[in-house]
């Protein structure tokens, strides 16, 4: 009897202020184990770093996705979240017979789906996608930090910190804001 292929989804990136979302999907390989894969917020990024590296060359399938912030704006981050979740799981390599997701809801997938809260903490599978989510999305505010070195991207990762909400009201909102949050959303229409 052939083993069950269980993918660990998980996301990064809805509390920013601007940026996608990252979502992503891993199929694990038994034969090859990875040791140190917790929830990515529990280590430095080096640390991360090297275990995407890992994750890449052991892992028997993962992808990486997100969700636009325009499609954030659109539909709300939430749905955003979920499609880009759809999208990690869809652009596996190899079909996935289950998904573990992280949190308390699942997106529309064609095979089963479970959700757990706190499951980048409980599960390897869904801290492995945990950590390609983050690293993703982290690369991704370095370059836009290239394009709006006046943000601070580099520094916070497009979160509400206290430095980013005042470089916000310097210079208003950039593309990448999130226009639907209600910071940036203050910023544009002050009333």
């Amino acid at each position: 009897m052939q083993a069950v292929k269980v993918c660990g989804v998980d996301e990064a990136g809805r509390g920013p202020l601007a940026g996608p979302v990252y979502a992503a999907a891993v199929i694990l390989d038994p034969a090859k184990p990875i040791a140190g894969l917790k929830d990515s917020k529990l280590l430095s990024p080096s640390r991360r770093e090297m275990l995407f590296e890992l994750i890449h060359e052991r892992a028997i399938a993962y992808s990486i996705a997100s969700a636009s912030v325009e499609e954030i704006d659109h539909l709300n981050i939430l749905h955003a979240t979920m499609l880009a979740m759809q999208r990690a799981v869809e652009g596996l390599r190899v079909r996935a017979d289950e998904a573990w997701i992280d949190g308390n809801r699942c997106p529309k997938l064609a095979c089963r789906a479970r959700a757990f809260v706190q499951g980048d903490r409980l599960y390897p599978v869904i801290s492995a996608a945990s950590i390609l989510a983050k690293t993703a999305r982290d690369a991704e505010m370095l370059r836009m930090h290239e394009r709006y070195p006046q943000y601070g991207f580099d520094r916070h990762k497009g979160y509400p910190t206290a430095e980013h909400l005042e470089l916000l009201r310097q210079h208003g909102a950039s593309a990448i804001h999130r226009r639907s949050f209600a910071p940036v959303r203050r910023i544009l229409h002050p009333r």
